[in-house]
């Protein structure tokens, strides 16, 4: 099993930055990508942004592309997102999630979510 605890998140204001921070632990070497979902209130869940942890690959959403960052240190296992120019709609829960590839068994793992909330 993987245990995944974030931190970083706040209230700032439209145009402000934050950085998320996302710490792995346990069965940490079967991990595959890393990465963040968010979710607002009464809308679903939606992906943000994703790292491999092998070639340091990434991904992000439409709405976050030039704004945000995610960033992987393999020694710490640990997994930020740099989150600059920020807008009220980017108010949220954000989940941090780790892919687990186990063998035959792939499986998702998720932090407790920290709430960013951006006021105009």
């Amino acid at each position: 099993q993987v245990q995944l605890v974030e931190s970083g998140g706040g209230l700032v204001q439209a145009g402000g930055s934050l950085r998320l921070s996302c710490t792995a632990s346990g069965r940490t070497f079967t991990m595959n990508r890393s990465g963040w979902y968010r979710q607002a209130p009464g809308k679903e869940r939606e992906f943000v942004a994703s790292i491999r942890w092998t070639g340091g690959s990434t991904s992000y959403a439409d709405s976050v592309k030039g704004r945000f960052t995610i960033s992987g240190d393999n020694s710490q296992r640990t997994v930020y997102l740099q989150m600059n120019s920020l807008k009220p709609e980017d108010t949220a829960i954000y989940y941090c999630y780790a892919l687990v590839v186990d063998g035959a068994v792939s499986l998702n793992y998720w932090g407790q979510g920290t709430q960013v909330t951006v006021s105009s």
